[in-house]
């Protein structure tokens, strides 16, 4: 591949893979490094859907959602933290992210749910398989076919340790990355989109996580290994600046394996799992939150409760609307089918009337959706109803689990990287979870999926047009300054020179010593 017209993207799951599309999609080339055997990251975890509103598959099922309505939500679970720019972004180009998805890479998102904190059902999702890796997968596997096909315009790099952002300090420009693979240290030279991830998953004694939130070091993780704050601290290095570091969510619904109950690193139970209906219960069997309020909300309803374990429970109906993630916790051992409501009743230890009871009484509010009797939790939302103790269940033992870090490396609503100084560092953007700001104090479900996306493109869009920016700067030079610049010193000097007069080819001349020369032709920005 020539180093021409290349965009580097550091970081394989979806933001990185949407932005190495979108650079395709801009005519430039790309190179992918990721530090794994594999691309797809945390993205491929993802269990609930991608968030968009205005979308082909809403107008089909006739929800009546609108980006205003979405940015409401978001802005109102952002909270202090919320940032306008970045929000506006995130939301007013969720339609069309979906839509990109469905179009070009012919995934299907045909199901809407309605997750915490939304005040209509925008998060999509398909018939099988967890949403994040059927969407991701998708992408990985188009590119994988485009680096094989046309290895000139797509590289894929795996096993590279990227140690240092490629940096001139005279000039303020990133010019590339170094990298290890197999023992040596190699460099690819252009624009730099970061999509590394947070640091969720750092436990060592001078990680990120320790340094901001050492109260939650003790959590256990959804997170991969590889989510250690590696393309944060290589910002800071040369000068990026880091915000909302103490933002770390924590999500109330980590899997807990009735084998290893202690275990550091945990699935994730999709938050999809109580969009269809699914209720939280305590170690007495009673509801004690809004199973649909936002994750910080309910996680900090868990903790004040103190009444665990907690078990997620769903009846038959719910079940089957959600039957792939059931299936696929069930294989695992971390979710329990129960014949009715006594088998149920006899796990948690109490008896079959009490949760008789408790079932009576969430079915009295919501039978027609807490109008007559309003839920004491404020729960407005009410599916797959009533809750029959002769019904069949699906049950997990669910606990709060370290999941997604709202803050990160400072950028843009061009994602473009700011620095300690408030300004743009040239040649350097960031998308995905390494992007602090955009959620803000907490994160909606949902919005990961739809973040990698959007911002991936934002930050795929704006390298390539930094690229087009630098050829079109070469060919104006040219013009500007005449039918032939030099510049000598002593037997040294370099001539640039028009070759057609139009100002989109030029020849560069460089001479030294006794009749030493090389030259070089470019034609908007590639070399010929």
């Amino acid at each position: 591949m020539s180093q021409n017209n290349v965009v580097v993207v550091v970081g394989g799951g979806l933001s990185g893979l949407s932005a190495a599309h979108t650079v395709l999609e801009n005519g430039f080339n790309v190179v992918l490094v990721d530090r794994n055997s594999f691309m797809g990251g945390n993205s491929t975890k993802a269990t609930s859907g991608i968030n968009g509103a205005g979308t082909q598959t809403q107008a089909g099922l006739q929800i009546k959602d609108s980006v205003q309505a979405f940015y409401d939500d978001t802005a109102k679970s952002a909270k202090t933290g919320l940032r306008v720019p970045l929000v506006k972004v995130l939301t007013g180009e969720s339609g069309p992210a979906v839509d990109w998805l469905q179009t070009k890479f012919n995934l299907d998102l045909s199901l809407v749910s309605r997750l915490g904190g939304h005040s209509f059902p925008r998060t999509h999702r398909g018939k099988e398989r967890f949403p994040g890796m059927t969407i991701t997968y998708a992408l990985m596997e188009k590119l994988e076919e485009i680096a094989k096909q046309t290895p000139d315009r797509a590289k894929i790099v795996l096993k590279a340790k990227v140690n240092r952002l490629l940096y001139n300090a005279q000039t303020g420009l990133v010019e590339g990355v170094e990298y290890e693979k197999a023992g040596a240290n190699q460099q690819v030279r252009g624009p730099v989109i970061l999509a590394t991830g947070g640091y969720a998953a750092d436990f060592s004694e001078d990680s990120l996580l320790r340094k901001y939130r050492p109260d939650l070091m003790h959590l256990p993780t959804t997170n991969g290994d590889h989510c250690v704050g590696d393309g944060i601290k290589m910002s800071q290095a040369i000068g990026g600046n880091a915000i909302d570091m103490k933002n770390v969510q924590v999500h109330p619904t980590g899997l807990v394996d009735p084998n290893e109950p202690d275990a550091k690193i945990k699935f994730l139970a999709a938050e999809a799992l109580r969009g269809v209906g699914g209720l939280l219960l305590d170690n007495k069997g009673l509801r004690f939150c809004d199973e649909l309020g936002t994750r910080d909300y309910v996680t900090g309803e868990m903790w004040k409760r103190k009444a665990g374990p907690y078990r997620l429970v769903l009846n038959s109906s719910g079940s089957k609307e959600i039957e792939w993630h059931v299936r696929h916790y069930s294989g695992r051992g971390l979710m329990k089918p129960f014949k009715n409501g006594a088998e149920l009743a006899a796990e948690i230890g109490i008896s079959a009337a009490e949760l008789q009871k408790t079932f009576d009484d969430y079915n009295k509010i919501g039978n027609d959706q807490g109008k007559t009797n309003p839920d004491p939790y404020g729960k407005k939302y009410f599916t797959h109803m009533p809750f029959d103790m002769k019904d069949s269940f699906n049950v997990a033992i669910v606990t709060p689990v370290l999941h997604y870090c709202m803050g990160g490396i400072e950028a843009d609503e061009h994602s473009r990287v700011i620095n300690t100084d408030g300004k743009p560092i040239e040649g350097l953007y960031a998308c995905g979870e390494i992007m602090g700001g955009v959620h803000g104090v907490n994160r909606l479900g949902g919005s990961s999926l739809l973040d990698c996306v959007v911002f991936g493109r934002v930050a795929g869009a704006s390298a390539a047009k930094q690229l087009k920016s630098g050829a079109s700067t070469q060919g104006q030079q040219a013009q500007t300054q005449g039918q032939q610049v030099a510049q000598t010193q002593g037997d040294q000097g370099v001539r640039i020179q028009e070759a057609n007069g139009s100002g989109n080819r030029i020849v560069i001349t460089i001479h030294w010593g006794n009749n030493n020369q090389v030259t070089s032709s470019y034609s908007n920005g590639a070399r010929l």
